[in-house]
């Protein structure tokens, strides 16, 4: 299983295929140096096994490369976020 990365224009996803067959996906969107995941999808053959976890660790890497700071709508990868402070320096949370 390869993790792959596909962008287009201010939109992107981070993802494994199995036999041409999306398995697990995080869709973003970049703005203002800022990239918002929006969306984060496991497939149940998947579940259990830190996969979730692998696709936002991607887009912490890549927020990283590129200087953005991250912000999630997705409530998974904002648990995650919240939960991991490796990824406090490139991570905004939101205050409530």
């Amino acid at each position: 299983m390869n993790m792959q990365q596909e962008t287009a224009e201010n939109t992107g996803r981070f993802y494994i295929d199995e036999d041409n067959d999306t398995k697990a996906e995080l869709d973003y969107r970049v703005k203002d140096n800022t990239l918002l995941i929006l969306h984060t999808e496991v497939d149940e053959s998947l579940g259990g096994k830190g996969i979730g976890k692998q696709l936002v660790s991607a887009a912490v890497d890549f927020a990283r490369k590129n200087s953005f700071i991250i912000n999630a709508t997705c409530p998974f990868a904002k648990k995650v976020l919240d939960r991991t402070k490796e990824f406090a320096d490139v991570y905004k949370a939101e205050k409530n």
